[in-house]
């Protein structure tokens, strides 16, 4: 038996059920909560209302961050000592109003925060607060100038601001025009002018203040020229057309600049580069010596350019470029170092996302990580501790923890300590961090984590219902196996049902099927899903990190380029011939799911591989690569320059349809539209082919986000693998 096999049969003593001892020793246990589909779906959710946005005061000795102890979905303000484990609740229990958005002033002595449809300021030491704006609308992108005078947001469309101490708002920017459309439906619906963020932004900035607060970056983003596209709506009182701007592969993508504007004169000029309809702003920002970096990728991913100005001398300057023609979706950032003379880049210049230093001007960057492993986003640059921290793929790519490294590069030092995904928010200082962490036991909590030798996390919030406690949660195994000829070993991670009867043959299920999947992390709705299934159904969960993933170097993940649907099915193929060599799998009863890529790696299992899934549900699966989205350019580039790409739709293949295979799809979704399903089913329909197709009238393309659409569309997904594979073992 293989050693990866054998491995999984040791397990079965244990069963893979993980249970906290304390909960297994205490006397008087509650009863296990059973998995439902509907216990899944239905709020409020068994792992309560995570932790989210914890910003440290400027000295330093605070955190502020928004929660609610109640399970509740409505977040309130909350604070917690650098040195203390116990969180305070900073708005009184009376306030019960979502919070929504915050921000300290620069001295440290109050914040600003955004309540239901109100604007206020709190003073810490007083606990006094004050409105200072009612009927904000949809303010979002909430901050103060570093000279603390003056609270700035976006409204309508526009950046505005306002004294600190209230007043009307001012209209900074005049530029917003109206979206085509009248339903707020969708990724692409927008306004077709504004500042703020691309349909596809990434984490990039709507507008960043320089630190003399005399003139701000704004994203300007114009969508005019991109094409229209429509969808008919059902639930009125009459069918009406949701059009909006959609762009696909080779069309007419939105434009994209950044504007500065001063703030005396209240003129706002642009910023001019090339290629504004076909770049994306990875990000700008100013150094605390005035200078702005725009960091920009085209949306084909092959060239990447970081520019600089003054507002002294604004004509863009190049500063450093790179072009390679086989990327993918890029996973890039960029900082400015703490003494604001250099950069700090996350690039994939060799075989691995590192970071580097680049000096303006200089034509070779310095790396500053090494090793066999992935930098996952922007490096945190502090000036008092000459360090940079970042998140990194190692010691495990199924893993993401927090290292430290110098400003000059050397050795890294790993911060985090326990297994699973970590999200850094560093203290001014650098001498603290403040952790979202999660595991595929535990959903996301805040840590606080002292940077010392030995120190460990010291978790601060407890978000999960005591019903939480009784569910007997499974935690998987990570595995390598053999991926068919290639020498570079497969991840794959299994679920298997409590109290396996390793006599017995059980059903498996591959899903939901995506990249970057393999990853030890809370999964939220779909991880509830798959623990539903093992814990309740008897289904063996697998997935697997197929090409495209990161964490496994260049070759692996630029294997993507223009092959969706070709060598992913192999790395799949790869992980079912794995999964039958243990002698408690039936091998007649394997099934897939997944969801708009998920979706489509189902669909051309079943129709490229048949034979290989009994069933599969593919739920927005994007089958017609002439809709793709206009971020879809990095992966299938455009029909112009491609043309051969453009013929790999699902259509051609639709007679070979022989398994059984479920259509989910929402007919409001603009991602991956309706139409390229209907037409998939019309096809299935003129070869004769037997499918089943269930849709969700206003879901987009996250079907799940409703919770009643999630709870039928789930129960039919569910369903559908019972009936053609049969739950449990046989």
């Amino acid at each position: 038996m293989h050693s990866f096999a054998r491995t999984l049969v040791a397990c079965l003593a244990a069963c893979l059920t993980a249970v906290a001892p304390s909960l297994l020793a205490a006397q008087g246990t509650p009863a296990r909560t059973p998995l439902t589909i509907e216990r899944i779906t239905a709020g409020p959710s068994l792992a309560g209302a995570a932790p989210a946005s914890p910003l440290w005061s400027p000295d330093s000795k605070v955190v502020a961050f928004l929660w609610s102890d109640a399970a509740h979905p409505a977040r309130s303000l909350w604070l917690v000592d650098r040195g203390g484990a116990a969180p305070r609740r900073l708005l009184p229990a009376t306030s019960t109003g979502r919070v929504g958005e915050f921000v300290w002033t620069p001295d440290g002595s109050a914040i600003v925060f955004v309540q239901q449809d109100s604007l206020w300021r709190i003073t810490l030491t007083t606990g006094v607060r004050s409105a200072l704006l009612a009927s904000i609308g949809d303010l979002s992108e909430l901050a103060v100038s570093p000279d603390g005078s003056t609270v700035s947001f976006l409204r309508d469309g526009d950046l505005w601001l306002m004294p600190i101490t209230g007043q009307t708002p001012l209209r900074a920017t005049n530029v917003a025009v109206a979206p085509i459309g009248t339903m707020a439906l969708g990724t692409y619906y927008g306004r077709d002018v504004e500042i703020g963020g691309a349909t596809w932004s990434g984490p990039s900035p709507a507008y960043a203040w320089s630190a003399d607060s005399r003139t701000i970056a704004v994203h300007y983003v114009d969508r005019r020229g991109v094409p229209r596209f429509s969808m008919p709506y059902y639930l009125g009182d009459t069918v009406q057309m949701n059009t909006l701007r959609r762009g696909a592969p080779g069309q007419a993508n939105e434009v994209r600049k950044v504007g500065l504007y001063d703030v005396a004169t209240r003129a706002l000029g642009m910023v001019e580069l090339p290629d504004s309809s076909r770049t994306r702003i990875v990000n700008f920002a100013w150094s605390t010596t005035g200078t702005l970096m725009i960091d920009r990728e085209s949306d084909d991913a092959i060239d990447r350019t970081i520019h600089v100005l003054t507002v002294a001398t604004p004509t863009p300057r190049l500063a450093w470029q790179d072009r390679r023609e086989t990327r993918v979706y890029n996973d890039i950032a960029s900082a400015w170092s703490a003494d604001g003379q250099s950069i700090v880049l996350t690039g994939d210049l060799d075989d691995r996302y590192r970071l580097y230093r680049v000096v303006p001007g200089d034509a070779a960057p310095v790396a500053l990580t090494s090793g066999p492993h992935d930098v996952a986003g922007a490096g945190i640059p502090r000036g008092a501790t000459q360090s940079i921290d970042y998140v990194s793929s190692a010691p495990r790519p199924s893993e993401r923890h927090v290292f430290r490294v110098g400003v000059r590069g050397g050795v890294s030092r790993q911060l985090t300590t326990m297994p699973g995904t970590h999200a850094p928010f560093v203290s001014p200082d650098g001498r603290s961090i403040a952790l979202l962490s999660s595991s595929d036991l535990l959903p996301t909590e805040l840590y606080l984590l002292d940077v010392r030798a030995g120190a460990v996390e010291r978790r601060i919030t407890t978000s999960t219902t005591p019903a939480f406690a009784t569910v007997p949660w499974i935690a998987p195994q990570y595995l390598s196996i053999k991926n068919g000829t290639d020498t570079l070993p497969l991840r794959i991670r299994v679920f298997l049902p409590p109290n396996i009867d390793s006599t017995k043959h059980y059903p498996v299920l591959f899903g939901p099927a995506y990249s970057n999947t393999v990853r030890n992390r809370w999964g939220g709705l779909n991880g509830m899903l798959q623990q539903y299934l093992a814990l309740e159904k008897g289904y063996i969960v697998v997935q697997v990190d197929v090409r495209g993933s990161t964490g496994y170097g260049r070759e692996f993940r630029e294997k993507f380029l223009m092959d969706w649907g070709g060598g992913d099915l192999d790395d799949l193929e790869s992980a079912v011939t794995y999964m039958k060599t243990l002698p408690f799998v039936d091998a007649s009863r394997f099934g897939i799911w997944g969801s708009s890529y998920g979706g489509t790696l189902t669909v051309y299992a079943l129709l490229k591989k048949p034979g290989l899934f009994q069933a599969g549900v593919a739920g927005a699966a994007a089958t017609d690569p002439y809709l793709f989205g206009s971020d879809d350019v990095a992966i299938v580039r455009r029909p112009q320059s491609h043309p051969t790409t453009f013929t790999r739709g699902a259509l051609p293949y639709a007679g070979n349809l022989r398994d059984h295979l479920l259509l989910i799809h929402g007919m409001q979704d603009d991602v991956v539209p309706f139409s390229s399903a209907v037409a998939l089913a019309e096809e299935f329909m003129k070869q004769g082919k037997d499918f089943d197709f269930a849709f969700a009238p206003a879901a987009t393309h996250g079907w799940t986000q409703r919770p009643y659409y999630a709870t039928y569309l789930l129960r039919k997904l569910v369903a559908h693998f019972d009936r053609y594979l049969g739950p449990g073992p046989r």
